[in-house]
C-alpha cells in the first residue's frame, strides 16, 4: 500500500475510534442508555418478522409489501454476513479501554451495523407505502444507529456504511418490485 494511502486510512481510523469514544461518554447519562438499549432491543430481528406477519392482516397490499420485506431481509442478510465475515473488525470495547459494551453483544464482529442495515432499510420501504410513517420511522432508524454508537457495540462508520446499504438495498427492491 502506498505511504500517503495508509497514512489517510490510519487518519480515518483515529477519527473513527475518536468518534466512538465521544458519542460512548453519553452513555455515562443514566437515563439516556436504557432509552438507546430499547431502541437497539426494538431493532432486533423479532420486529422486522412480526411486521412482515402483520402486514396483510392490517392492509390492502399487506401480502406484496409483506413479500417486498422478506426479499429485503433476505438481501440485507446475506450482504451483512458477507461483510461480517469477511472484514472481521473488532468492536470499539474490544479497542478502546474507556469503551464498554452497555448490552450484550449479538456477535463478534462489528462492520457493518446490521441493525443500521435494517432499521434504515425498513424506514425507506415502509415509509414508501406510508409516507405519513415516514418521520417517525425514518427517527426510529436515527435513533436506532446512534444506539449502537453510544452503547458501545460499533464504530461510526459501521452504522454509516449500515444505513447507507440499508438504503441502498430498500432502492434495490423497489425498484425491482
Amino acid at each position: 500500500m502506498p505511504p500517503w494511502l495508509d497514512a489517510h486510512r490510519l487518519r480515518s481510523a483515529e477519527l473513527d475510534l475518536r468518534g466512538a469514544q465521544a458519542l460512548h461518554r453519553v452513555a455515562a447519562r443514566p437515563r439516556l442508555p436504557r432509552l438507546l438499549a430499547l431502541c437497539s432491543r426494538l431493532a432486533d430481528g423479532p420486529l422486522w418478522v412480526a411486521l412482515v406477519l402483520l402486514l396483510p392482516w392490517v392492509e390492502r397490499d399487506g401480502a406484496r409489501h409483506a413479500l417486498l420485506m422478506l426479499q429485503l431481509g433476505a438481501l440485507n442478510l446475506v450482504i451483512y454476513y458477507a461483510l461480517k465475515r469477511s472484514t472481521r473488525r473488532r468492536r470499539p470495547f474490544e479497542h478502546c479501554d474507556d469503551i464498554r459494551a452497555c448490552i450484550k453483544v449479538p456477535d463478534a464482529f462489528s462492520f457493518p451495523s446490521g441493525h443500521a442495515l435494517h432499521a434504515f432499510a425498513f424506514a425507506l420501504l415502509l415509509s414508501s407505502f406510508h409516507p405519513g410513517l415516514g418521520p417517525l420511522l425514518w427517527s426510529f432508524a436515527g435513533l436506532v444507529a446512534l444506539a449502537r454508537v453510544v452503547l458501545g457495540l460499533h464504530f461510526p462508520s459501521d452504522v454509516v456504511v449500515g444505513a447507507l446499504l440499508g438504503i441502498a438495498t430498500a432502492s434495490l427492491v423497489l425498484w425491482m418490485g
